[in-house]
């Protein structure tokens, strides 16, 4: 019989801590739902202590999401789990997953810690965690740069305080498959009561690895992988949930185990992931990337065209590539545009917002012939802006720009409760709209990145911008979709000033 793997989304946590890859409530809400349609085992929904606003999210997912465990990340210290506890009590599974370092060099320069207080911890954690629920992580931040010998004494320590789930985290990308593959079997076969846990993996990307440490861990006995959408998470990311299931799925015959995943859920996430936090896909990254099943030599089109499976190992609907592409046209109705958000993932608040929502569509629809999922996203994107966040907003827009002469820009900001015109030139007509904004907002920010991408094919098709901004240390993204250029880089550029308004704070722990 095939062992189930059990898959742990560090998407809403991990793969936020990316500079730039702040989400708001709604939008982690979304991701959520859109985790939960594709039967990820447990959502890490964030880390509870950091700030209010985290602590509301994990809350609000844990009362919505109620098919896949919710767990909040809390250091291995009482105010931090106890934050996480009362955050995940409206959960219908709800799980505290607490770490400390064991690494020499973590304890003795981050910690200041002896071997002996990081195991009293370690386990004083477990303790305050059990108050609150059985469904117990612990995690050896850096065990990959982890003596074996100490690893052993603290796993068995917190396994007999109560711990369930034992995580293995290669916290800084620093291990190669076959050594990692080792470190997991060695742990198993030395841990005392190492049968009454779940063994996982949490894997960095650093040298590129993190995929295929994991996976060799999943061949010396771990049956949890910690992965992200997109391979989302700091520095270089963390393993890729769509490559982890994937393989696994289509190599049962090495792995001897297999998921529970939907993965015709795995592209309509990928691309939720990618727009609301403005990363794209590279357009060969494996499974979602744009060219993942495209085949331009004629050697390999006449085999697939004679027999898919002479250079298919996959079929591209069965990863969510081409079903439902087209969905809705300048004719389509509330109804059908109902069903059509509902299967995205977007959360409808009350009639009103529908009706919003609706005229924005039918307004796109007429610039539009073809609307696509994509274009879907992108308008969900943009109305699940409140207006709470909303200080700065774009009533009406001007560009002037002709050979010989300076662009211009003309802007109607709502700012507030004012309405303020904004002028300005510039190089370009981009150029120009952003600095007639920041005539206004007198931001100090500097400019990261400008970023276009078309959403979908086609002269007619909006485009999407990404506007990353940087200010005392803060990054934020901003994103804006429109079939006019300039119009969506105004959007994105105010998005982006708006996130940096709301003043977010929140605490980055690394495992």
């Amino acid at each position: 019989m095939t062992d189930q793997l059990i898959v742990f989304d560090t998407t809403l946590r991990d793969g936020e801590q990316s500079p730039g890859a702040s989400m708001t409530r709604d939008e982690k809400l979304r991701i959520a739902r859109q985790l939960e349609r594709m039967k990820v085992n447990v959502i890490e929904a964030g880390f509870a202590a950091a700030s209010n606003g985290d602590f509301e999210s994990v809350r609000a997912i844990a009362e919505v999401v109620k098919d896949s465990t919710i767990c909040s990340l809390a250091r291995a210290n009482e105010n931090d789990i106890r934050r996480s506890g009362e955050a995940i009590k409206p959960a219908a599974s709800g799980r505290i997953h607490t770490f400390i370092a064991t690494s020499p060099i973590h304890m003795e320069k981050k910690l200041r810690m002896s071997p002996d207080q990081v195991l009293e911890q370690a386990v004083k954690a477990i303790s305050w965690a059990r108050e609150y629920t059985d469904d117990i992580e612990f995690s050896a931040e850096d065990a990959g740069r982890s003596e074996i010998d100490y690893l052993c004494r603290i796993f068995e320590a917190v396994i007999k305080a109560g711990a369930t789930t034992i995580n293995v985290p290669d916290t800084v990308g620093y291990n190669v498959p076959e050594q990692f593959a080792a470190t997991i079997r060695t742990l198993i076969e030395r841990v005392p009561n190492s049968d009454k846990v779940v063994w996982s993996v949490h894997c960095h990307n650093d040298l590129g690895l993190a995929v295929a440490n994991s996976l060799a861990a999943v061949r010396a006995g771990a049956r949890q992988v910690e992965c992200t959408i997109n391979g989302l998470g700091e520095r270089a990311g963390n393993a890729s949930l769509e490559e982890v299931v994937m393989a696994v799925r289509t190599r049962r015959d090495i792995y001897q185990c297999d998921t529970r995943i939907d993965t015709t859920q795995i592209v309509p996430a990928s691309k939720l992931v990618s727009g609301i936090t403005g990363f794209p896909v590279q357009p060969n990254k494996a499974i979602v990337g744009a060219n993942a099943f495209s085949h331009e030599s004629g050697i390999h089109q006449d085999g697939v065209l004679k027999h898919r499976e002479t250079y298919e190992i996959m079929r591209a609907e069965d990863v969510g590539w081409g079903a439902n592409k087209l969905v809705l046209g300048k004719h389509s109705g509330r109804n059908a545009f109902r069903s059509r958000l509902i299967e995205l993932g977007a959360a409808i608040e009350s009639e009103e917002h529908l009706n919003h929502a609706f005229a924005r569509f039918k307004e796109l629809a007429d610039k539009k012939h073809e609307i696509f999922d994509e274009d879907l996203q992108a308008l969900i994107s943009d109305e699940a802006v409140t207006p709470e966040s909303e200080h700065y907003r774009l009533v009406a827009s001007r560009f002037h720009s002709e050979t010989g002469e300076t662009p211009a820009a003309r802007l109607t900001l709502n700012v507030g409760e004012k309405e303020i015109q904004a002028e300005a030139e510039g190089s370009g007509p981009v150029d120009a709209a952003f600095k007639a904004i920041e005539t206004v907002a007198k931001s100090g920010t500097e400019l990261l990145l400008y970023s276009v991408n078309a959403i979908t094919t086609g002269t007619d098709a909006q485009g999407e911008v990404t506007v990353r901004l940087s200010r005392d240390g803060k990054v934020v993204n901003g994103q804006g979709a429109d079939t006019d250029i300039i119009v969506a880089s105004a959007k994105a550029y105010l998005n982006a000033l708006n996130k940096l308004h709301g003043k977010f704070e929140k605490l980055n722990p690394q495992i």
